[in-house]
Formats: structure tokens, C-alpha cells, sequence
């Protein structure tokens, strides 16, 4: 046998495998854009990769989702999608070139892309019913049909014309089978693969479209929100609480950069024209509903608070200080006649609901016990950003996010802690969590290389619903020296600080420990986020020049 004759054999012998890849991979592609229009049709939540990504995050343990926003932050569900789709693109890879042999068995291997979609979707907090399994289930039909057609194409019908005449093997035995992989059908796998393509994409711009359109319905809302003027106006922030110091946290935040930690994948966009709250459930004697445009007209107020996530290691990013405007949870919850169980009251615990299933208990005592818990509308001067739970989220100052600030709220339900397990306590975290006293060092930053003499150590102090009293550093082992406070604006906010370090030549420790109104001092104890937030103090190292 010629040299050509074996290159020939050994490229045919090739080309049917990748184009096994190649129809699975398109099979693949079919089954994601048809899922896409379908869940149009239905809600976006349901599509096949926002179900499995959100089943996913649903059961990851707490360690691993702490791993993940340490070392991702806000990109987590980016890089969360992108593995689901390397997966499927490695699935149907395989399932293309298996199919090769077992065609039937490849085609029908594909629908289990739709049962694990379908279980995905009816598995969420936020599942409708047997209607969030139709988009991944018919996705996987018409993947199974495209792929099981492609395959067919491939299917070899004969001897390939220059071989009809080959030479028999010194041993007279038939020639190899790989002769004959030119007799499949290039024209036809060319022209439906084509077509499958033109087809996929098509449908998926199509559904794009179609969802497309009720985000932009829910922008438009969002653009025709003017927020009253609230009866009760924030303070002014004093002069003194913005220190001149560069690399410290502004006082405020701007919404920008404001930290965003939920299990959200896709950041809902909800339509205020046909928003609903409604608040029922035990004690409540006047049950209610409310539309967006009831809190409106409703007593507004604007304040500051300050937020921190329960995934904020010490030294962490997720903690954020807004002006907030918005109705006063308390006065509301009065008028359906819920009493705090110091009064009287049935429930101990209010569960908000998210429109994306998400719940959140909180305590019914806190919520009513004189601080400013919101239902929030505004943010910084503005309607709430949708990836801050535009149209209305709840907060509650003093108590970490995962106990008190629902995002894109609908429902509000008063229970007890006895009954019912919010959907992080059902996840091993705590049921009550206030937020502990903490401190931070922005500035010089980790392995700075600052120069010798007057060194400017600055950052933030924080224990919401009690205030800051005091912030001390300390440099290697000595003695811990008093930092000089910014001025406060509510107990609620964080406080700036500044110390002005006379810093020497060589490596250095610098610690810092804050004490709350109460007078706690700032644990040295070092514990991690799970189950009721981080402890323990702020160092960095830096080596003075």
C-alpha cells in the first residue's frame, strides 16, 4: 500500500469521529436554544442552565460556597455557568461520537440532558409547578431527533469508489473496515447540519428576544419610578465622617460598588407595574396586599445603614454602607396586628420570600423593637438597582443579610422558629445572627512597602445597631494605641478611623480591634463564616522601606 493511500485511510478513519463530536455538539446547541425560547414562554428561571446552576448553588455545602466567593467574589455564578456549559459540551461530545456506533442508544442518551434540566427546575425554591420541566424537556427532544438524524447521515452505505478495486492484504482477508468511510452521506450531513445550526440559532436569538422583552417592561418601570420625598429625611452626614485619606472606604458607598452576595444566577428583573406583596400567616389579624404604587403613597423615611454579609471574612470586602429610603417595617406589620412576642405576639419569626424562592427568617422581636428595618425602595438617591432587589428588599440594621435582607421581596410570612427552617438555617447556618463588632485596615494594604517616618494606618469599624466607641492598632506585639475616630453619623453606619504610625525600617504586623457601645472588645478568636459570621482581628504585613 502507497504512503498516500495509508494518509487516506488514516484522515477518513478521522473524519467520521469528529463529525460525530461536531453532531453532538450541535445536538447540544439545539437543545439549549429551544429550551431558551420555550422557558420564554414560560419564565426565564426555568431554562436548563440557570435550573442546574441553581440546584447546584442550592446544594453546595457552606465551606465550598465560601471557597468559591473568597476566590471568585461577585464572578461565582459567572464561573459557575461556564462549568455547566463545559460540562454539556463535554457530554454531547461524547455522546456524538458514541452514538457513532450506538445510534439509537446515543439519541436516546441525550434525554437525560432534559430529565436532569427538569428535576433541576422542579427542584428550586421557586418552581411553578410541571411547567418549569417543559423547557428542558422539549429541548432534549428535539436534540435527540437532530442528533439521532445527523448520525443516520453518517451511516456508511458501501464500499467508497476509489477503493472498489483495492488490493487484498498478503493474508487475502477483506480490506479494513476505514475504506468504507467515504461511503456515508457527505451532502446530506452538510446540508442538515446547516440548516441544524441556521435552525439553533435562530431559536435561541428568538427566545433571547422574547425574554429580552420583559426585562426591558421591567426597566421601563423602574425608569418611570420617582421616589417622594421622604416625611422623615436622613441627617446630613457629618463633615468629620469622611476622612481625607486616601485608599479608606468612602463613607458612603456608591451603588456601583456596592457588594452583591445571593444565590441568584440571573439577577431577576421584576416589573413594579405588577409587583404584589402580601403579608399573612400567624398573629396577623388584618392579612394584606400591597402593589408597589400602596408604598409609595405610604410615610417614607431615609436613613443610613450599613450592611454586612454573613460570608464576610475578617478583613473582607462585603460589607457596604447606603442611604436607604423606604416604609418602616414595624408600623406595617402593626397594622396587620402582629404584636413582637415580648407583647404578646404568636410569631417569633418573619420569613420573607423572594420572587426567586429565596427565604429568609427573621427575628419578628428585632424587626419590631424600635430600629429602622425597612422595605426599602431607593438606594443612594435612586429606585433600587435590580441587582439590589429593585422594586422593593428588605434590611434590617444590626443583623446579617442572610437573616434580615431579602432582595426582590414578594411575601411575608409570620411564623415561629419551631415551625419553620429558612432556606440558610435548612443549610447549617444559624437561625438568629447579629452582626458582631468587626474592624478593618485599608490602608497601607497586605505587603505594602510604605517608606520609613510618618505611615497613615486607616480603615473602618463596624457593629450596627450598637455603634463604635473605640478602634485601637497595634504594631507587632507592643501596645495597643488608640486610633482617632471619625465622626459618627448612627450607631447603624460604619465609623472611620486613622492612626498616623511613626513606622521604622523592616517587617511589621498591624492589628487592629475595635470595642462597640456596649463595651465588647473585638475578639481575637478566630472562627470562620459558618454558622453566624467571622471573628477575629484585621492584620496586615508590610515591609517599611
Amino acid at each position: 500500500m502507497t504512503d498516500d493511500k495509508k494518509h487516506s485511510r488514516i484522515t477518513r478513519s478521522l473524519v467520521r469521529p469528529a463529525l460525530g463530536a461536531l453532531s453532538g455538539l450541535l445536538a447540544g446547541f439545539a437543545a439549549l436554544a429551544v429550551a431558551e425560547l420555550v422557558a420564554a414562554g414560560v419564565r426565564p428561571q426555568s431554562g436548563p442552565v440557570v435550573a442546574v446552576g441553581g440546584a447546584a448553588i442550592d446544594r453546595t455545602p457552606p465551606p465550598v460556597k465560601d471557597w468559591a466567593i473568597r476566590n471568585f467574589g461577585t464572578n461565582d455564578k459567572l464561573v459557575l455557568q461556564l462549568g455547566i456549559l463545559a460540562a454539556l459540551v463535554l457530554f454531547a461530545i461524547a455522546l456524538g461520537v458514541f452514538a457513532l456506533r450506538y445510534r439509537r442508544t446515543g439519541a436516546a442518551g441525550v434525554l437525560l440532558f432534559g430529565v436532569v434540566g427538569a428535576a433541576a427546575a422542579l427542584s428550586r425554591p421557586d418552581s411553578t409547578g410541571l411547567t418549569d420541566a417543559l423547557p428542558s424537556a422539549v429541548g432534549a427532544v428535539v436534540a435527540a431527533a437532530l442528533l439521532y438524524f445527523l448520525i443516520g447521515r453518517l451511516q456508511i452505505r458501501g464500499p467508497a469508489p476509489d477503493d472498489a478495486h483495492s488490493a487484498r492484504d498478503d493474508a487475502g482477508s477483506a480490506r479494513d473496515d476505514s475504506s468504507r468511510d467515504a461511503g456515508w452521506d457527505r451532502r446530506g450531513f452538510v446540508i442538515l447540519a446547516t440548516a441544524a445550526a441556521a435552525a439553533s440559532a435562530g431559536t435561541g436569538l428568538l427566545g433571547r428576544a422574547l425574554s429580552g422583552s420583559k426585562s426591558r417592561e421591567a426597566a421601563a418601570s423602574r425608569a418611570d419610578v420617582v421616589l417622594p420625598a421622604p416625611a422623615s429625611a436622613a441627617d446630613a452626614v457629618p463633615k468629620g465622617a469622611q476622612l481625607r485619606i486616601r485608599d479608606v472606604s468612602p463613607f458612603t458607598t456608591p451603588n456601583k460598588d456596592f457588594y452583591r452576595v445571593d444565590t441568584a444566577l440571573v439577577v431577576p428583573k421584576v416589573d413594579a407595574t405588577t409587583w404584589k406583596l402580601r403579608i399573612h400567616g400567624k398573629g396577623v389579624t388584618r392579612p394584606v396586599t400591597l402593589t408597589f404604587d400602596d408604598l409609595l403613597r405610604r410615610e417614607l423615611i431615609e436613613r443610613d445603614i450599613t450592611l454586612t454579609c454573613v460570608s464576610n471574612e475578617v478583613g473582607g470586602p462585603y460589607v457596604g454602607n447606603a442611604r436607604w429610603i423606604g416604609v418602616r417595617l414595624a408600623d406595617l406589620l402593626a397594622e396587620c396586628g402582629v404584636k413582637p412576642p415580648s407583647k404578646g405576639g404568636r410569631a417569633d419569626q418573619l420569613v420573607s420570600r423572594s420572587v426567586d424562592g429565596m427565604t429568609i427568617g427573621s427575628p419578628v422581636e428585632d424587626v419590631m423593637d424600635g430600629r429602622d428595618a425597612l422595605l426599602a425602595v431607593g438606594m443612594n438617591g435612586e429606585p433600587l438597582p435590580f441587582a439590589h432587589g429593585f422594586p422593593v428588599r428588605m434590611l434590617v440594621p444590626g443583623l446579617f443579610g442572610y437573616v434580615s435582607a431579602c432582595k426582590w421581596i414578594e411575601d411575608i410570612e409570620l411564623t415561629s422558629f419551631d415551625d419553620y427552617d429558612a432556606y440558610w438555617v435548612k443549610r447549617d447556618w444559624a437561625r438568629q445572627a447579629p452582626i458582631k463588632t468587626q474592624s478593618r485596615i485599608d490602608t497601607p494594604k497586605p505587603f505594602a512597602r510604605p517608606k520609613a517616618g510618618s505611615v497613615m494606618v486607616a480603615g473602618v469599624a463596624w457593629a450596627q445597631h450598637r455603634g463604635i466607641d473605640k478602634v485601637e492598632v497595634r504594631v507587632d506585639d507592643g501596645p495597643w494605641r488608640e486610633a482617632r475616630l471619625a465622626s459618627e453619623d448612627s450607631r447603624d453606619t460604619w465609623r472611620q478611623w486613622s492612626y498616623d504610625w511613626r513606622a521604622t525600617e523592616g517587617g511589621h504586623t498591624l492589628t487592629v480591634r475595635a470595642t462597640d457601645r456596649t463595651g465588647e472588645v473585638q475578639t481575637e478568636k478566630r472562627t470562620k463564616t459558618v454558622p453566624d459570621g467571622a471573628s477575629g482581628r484585621h492584620s496586615v504585613v508590610v515591609t517599611v522601606e
